[in-house]
């Protein structure tokens, strides 16, 4: 039986959080948080064909390496986790040893996103999935949000 989310996540129960999808395999929280619904981020193992991480960058669970990766994206890391208009931000959760364990996205209300393994999409308040699972907050980086007029929409 699947852990209730509040109960593997004990920071939901104040906070709220909504599901806005349904479970899914095909990607994690490294390629949600970076617009990716059709890979799954983790540098290592290197020979996994089903494991993507960005070709010629450093495959390692550093932060230096998620940062390098997220900064192959156009992200540069920023002071602060608040909303700024025109951009996009993305969030790295480490444990106290340094490990990146998640990752999380901004969304237009000034909440955040994030992917949860193989179980849904929530949207949630940056600092409430902070814990034994997934460690704290360690690192905010932005990047100019894409407009739908750059798109070509």
């Amino acid at each position: 039986m699947v852990m209730p989310l509040h109960e593997a996540f004990p920071g939901l129960a104040q906070g709220g959080y909504a599901v806005t999808s349904a479970h899914d395999k095909k990607y994690n929280c490294i390629a949600h948080a970076v617009g990716d619904t059709g890979n799954w981020w983790w540098p290592v193992p290197p020979d996994a064909k089903e494991i993507f991480w960005p070709a010629g960058l450093t495959r390692a669970e550093t932060l230096a390496a998620f940062h390098e990766a997220f900064g192959s994206l156009g992200f540069h890391q920023c002071s602060t986790e608040d909303p700024e208009p025109g951009f996009e931000k993305i969030a790295l959760f480490a444990n106290d040893q340094g490990v990146p364990l998640h990752a999380a996205r901004q969304v237009a209300s000034g909440r955040w996103t994030s992917k949860l393994g193989e179980r849904e999409d929530i949207e949630h308040a940056l600092h409430d999935l902070e814990g034994e699972a997934y460690g704290s907050v360690v690192l905010i980086m932005k990047r100019p949000a894409v407009t739908s007029a750059a798109n070509g929409a």
